[in-house]
């Protein structure tokens, strides 16, 4: 091949094959090659249809270029629904599944083939998506995030062969409502039920999107006040964040009767914010409203905005709860504005979007040093910083608990300054005073999933787990789309009191979803190891060992167990780990 034969371009990949493809062949090839044929044309066409191109097909892999990553992954997912439809009508062991991976890279493009790193990316990201499922790269994702109606489950980063870097990988979730226990129907509470929706950005600045999340979230903060509400968590209603949904779908999906959506306008000193509340059984608007506002004018705006929820779906208000709606954080709009820029940068859990909060948490506080919720958040990522071991520095911890008893000195009836308090004395080993500020904390805000499930972690940590298993399991059903910490920490609960089928489930469904969070798979390989089941506890280790090359004891005698015995358990696990390793 000469030189001039050689062109180099960027391209979306597609790779996909079929799992358990050997398999397949094995037990009847005549009938799965009729099969696989008749996929492969369904897939062709489905490819030229999004202006891609098929480059190769051998055996159970076809290759396909797309000129764009949102061609390529809407591509996938058509691909996807269609085969899914096409083995829906088969024997469940007749079923020819493809994993899809997409990859944006460079390729070399000899004649119709193509060829290089691009391309060897997409079939290592393949290889890591389920049967009937996609995962795509790092790369793809940034080109494709927002710009499909998907969600996207960061796995972390990936060893693959014949790739000497780190692999970014996401897996596509194609479906919005994924929750816990999703084949179970979730029922409406006795409750008047709601999920606000994240408002949609009508600024026409992205950079504008920390505000309307931010009315969002204040929105949500407000309603967990309420105890004759029952209401859908922050985590669960932005899933939802970009998409076009039906709010009967969202009603069915979360299982609740009202969702309120809106929309926000920030243009200079002006604010306008539409909203409307959506009878998600019946189909109809409760009410809806416009408001044209001065931006100093946001906080009785978003006043207004509960009262129309609260009137409306007739509930009644303690005198407490009137108080605590009426009470204002701050009246100064630029510290305000920080702390919204603050937890948008808080919310992407990285080290590095941890500590830019921080240092405007600490910029709020400067402006306002009377504004409680900035001391408790800044409290936040210091404890945050100490917990996932950022930094080992016990300063981190004791600055926390400083912040956390400053922002309750300011507001006590803020929740989450006494969550903040719980987390340092559960860190301290202090159990009962933990347990007592999260009892606080889950008084004050009655409908926040992060509340109880906070205190059923500390009740585990504490050494009574089976009330910690109530309070987690409650906080699910407040938080159906559930973050895998919440999988963790039902899993913890349940080998704590040796349940360890239960836990065996619960932590399989958190490794699927976040495969290289390695205290999930430290705790199901513990689970196997007390079971008796040697082949998954093997698989187990290997992974272990990718992880997190050397286990060190010490790292686990700063695990806040009340019992040194239940810690115990997990170095003796670990222990008998490292026999067969």
């Amino acid at each position: 091949m000469t030189t001039q034969e050689v062109k180099r371009k960027l391209a979306a990949i597609l790779s996909a094959d079929v799992k358990g493809y050997s398999r397949l062949m094995e037990e009847s090839e005549v009938e799965t090659l009729k099969i696989l044929s008749a996929y492969f044309q369904i897939m062709t066409n489905l490819i030229q249809k999004h202006q891609g191109k098929v480059v190769n097909i051998a055996g159970d892999n076809l290759l396909a270029d797309f000129q764009s990553v949102v061609d390529a992954v809407q591509c996938g997912l058509e691909i996807q629904k269609e085969l899914g439809a096409k083995n829906a009508e088969l024997a469940e062991d007749r079923r020819v599944e493809f994993r899809i991976g997409i990859n944006l890279g460079d390729v070399i493009r000899e004649g119709e083939n193509i060829y290089g790193d691009g391309v060897n990316m997409a079939e290592r990201v393949q290889s890591l998506a389920d049967g009937g499922g996609i995962c795509i790269s790092g790369s793809a994702h940034e080109q494709v995030e927002n710009k499909v109606a998907v969600n996207f489950e960061y796995l972390g980063e990936h060893i693959v062969k014949n790739i000497t870097r780190p692999v970014r990988v996401y897996r596509v979730i194609t479906q919005p409502g994924i929750a816990y226990e999703m084949d179970k129907k979730l029922e409406f509470p006795e409750k008047p039920s709601i999920a606000v929706l994240p408002f949609a950005n009508m600024s026409g600045d992205p950079e504008q999107e920390y505000f309307s999340d931010g009315i969002t979230e204040d929105l949500i903060t407000d309603l967990y006040k309420i105890s004759g509400l029952f209401v859908i968590a922050r985590h669960s209603a932005f899933t939802y964040k970009g998409k076009a949904v039906k709010v009967q779908e969202v009603g069915r999906e979360l299982g609740v009767r009202y969702v309120l959506e809106g929309s926000v306008r920030k243009a200079g000193s002006r604010l306008r914010i539409t909203a409307q509340l959506v009878d998600t059984l019946m189909g109809g608007h409760l009410w809806a409203e416009r408001y044209d506002r001065d931006l100093k004018d946001v906080f009785a705006l978003q006043d207004e905005v509960t009262q129309k929820i609260v009137e409306s779906l007739a509930v009644r208000l303690t005198k407490r709860e009137e108080d605590r709606l009426a009470r204002k954080y701050t009246d100064n709009l630029e510290a305000y504005d920080l702390v919204l820029r603050g937890l948008e940068l808080y919310f992407r859990l990285t080290q590095e979007a941890n500590v830019n909060a921080r240092e405007i948490f600490q910029k709020v506080i400067d402006l306002d040093p009377q504004y409680a919720l900035a001391h408790s958040r800044l409290g936040w990522t210091y404890l945050r910083g100490w917990s996932l071991g950022w930094t080992q520095s016990r300063d981190s911890l004791e600055r926390a608990s400083e912040l956390a008893q400053r922002a309750i000195a300011l507001d006590d009836s803020l929740s989450d300054g006494h969550a903040l308090l719980a987390e340092t004395y559960l860190w301290k080993k202090q159990h009962d005073d933990a347990i007592a500020e999260a009892e606080k904390a889950v008084i004050l805000d009655p409908s926040n999933a992060e509340r109880m499930v906070d205190l059923g972690n500390i009740l585990d940590w504490a050494g009574r787990p089976e009330e910690g298993i109530g309070w987690i399991k409650k906080g699910m059903r407040f938080n159906p789309i559930c973050p895998v910490a919440y999988l963790f920490m039902l899993g913890h609960a349940y080998f704590l009191t040796e349940q360890y089928a239960e836990a065996i489930a619960t932590l399989t469904k958190a490794v699927d979803r976040q495969p290289d969070f390695w205290p999930s798979r430290f705790l199901l390989a513990g689970c196997y190891l007390h079971m008796g089941q040697q082949e998954k506890l093997l698989v187990e280790i290997e992974i272990i060992k990718r992880l997190i090359p050397s286990l060190v004891d010490e790292a686990w005698k700063r695990l806040p167990y009340k019992d040194q015995r239940q810690a115990d358990r997990f170095l003796d696990a670990l222990r008998g780990m490292r026999l067969k390793i």
